[in-house]
């Protein structure tokens, strides 16, 4: 009679029984990876995605490529071919169709939620070895990962850094926590032990609905460069807010440049809501936010000071 497993084998092995099925390799003519099967209508709820109707599979940008199709297997044996229903290089996401039945979706957690040394459990293909399962922690939060598309470069802010094994092959797999809930897309082996991970939460969230819905991601230009900067205890107290964002380089001729923003400003709040790292700003710079006016206040030289920008929309010309 076998042992009883012990507590963190029965977490493992049971994320890996749920999300195993729900992870599929994936080929096209320019490279393999993985896909995590999701659910369209926690997207699209006007749409009926049911009663035969396409699945979907959320993956690495960079594992499609160029492609715009190509073929999936799963776990059980089947197979199909896909499509390519939309990429976002920015952000290294890209949504796939396949018109064959599908395994259930994986449930998609928040990023947001975790801490520093939680256990995750990372699914995927690598090196074509189908259905692997690796397990690790949470080594880093709120790193930082160079995305480019033409001459656009935009940092995916908030990425996962874990000690979970990943290799070529696991990019588009899930990275889940122990309810098996997905908490980021496998993206990048940056050394030995350290993985990371596109993060799954409400900026992941737009991203997939816009792919499904319009098929690319619109995003919105103001041309600022910033770093994350504590506050002075006064303006904390002031405020009621601990962080802000330090302006590096304003981008001349932008919408910041425009408005009047400088290099040195702290970066207070933006379309009145308080900003307090880049992934508060950048939530705000997609489609709703070009052409229109949002109101940024800034410290500066000791005041307050209230301008007003005019976001325009990013092109592959964009920085």
């Amino acid at each position: 009679m076998a042992e009883p497993l012990d507590s963190y084998s029965q977490i493992v092995s049971t994320v890996a029984a749920e999300l195993l099925p729900k992870v599929a390799s994936v080929r096209t003519n320019q490279g393999s990876g993985s896909a995590v099967v999701i659910s369209a209508s926690d997207f699209s709820p006007a749409k009926d995605y049911t009663h035969g109707s396409p699945s979907f599979l959320l993956t690495n940008a960079h594992v499609v490529g160029s492609s715009r199709a190509g073929t999936v297997a799963f776990a059980d044996g089947s197979s199909g071919d896909f499509t390519v229903v939309g990429r976002d290089p920015l952000s290294d996401l890209a949504v796939i169709r396949v018109q064959t039945a599908t395994p259930e979706p994986a449930t998609l957690g928040d990023s947001d939620e975790l801490v520093v040394g939680q256990l995750v459990v990372a699914v995927g293909n690598p090196l074509g070895l189908a259905g692997s399962v690796t397990a690790g922690v949470v080594s880093g939060l709120g790193r930082s990962l160079p995305a480019r598309s033409g001459s656009a470069v935009r940092l995916i802010e908030d990425v996962i850094q874990t000690d979970a094994a990943l290799n070529p092959g696991n990019s588009g797999g899930a990275l889940a926590d122990s309810r098996a809930q997905v908490v980021g897309i496998n993206t990048a082996v940056a050394g030995v032990g350290v993985g990371l991970a596109v993060p799954v939460n409400s900026t992941t969230r737009s991203i997939i609905a816009a792919l499904i819905r319009d098929g690319r991601v619109r995003r919105a230009f103001l041309g600022l460069v910033t770093s994350p900067a504590p506050l002075p205890e006064p303006l904390r107290r002031r405020t009621g807010q601990a962080g802000a964002l330090r302006v590096m380089e304003v981008v001349p001729g932008s919408p910041a440049h425009q408005a009047g923003l400088r290099a040195g400003d702290l970066v207070l709040s933006a379309g009145r809501s308080p900003v307090g790292d880049a992934q508060s700003l950048q939530r705000l710079m997609f489609s709703d936010a070009i052409g229109r006016p949002l109101p940024i206040t800034v410290y500066r030289n000791g005041a307050l000071v209230d301008v007003i920008a005019e976001p325009v929309e990013l092109t592959g010309s964009g920085v």
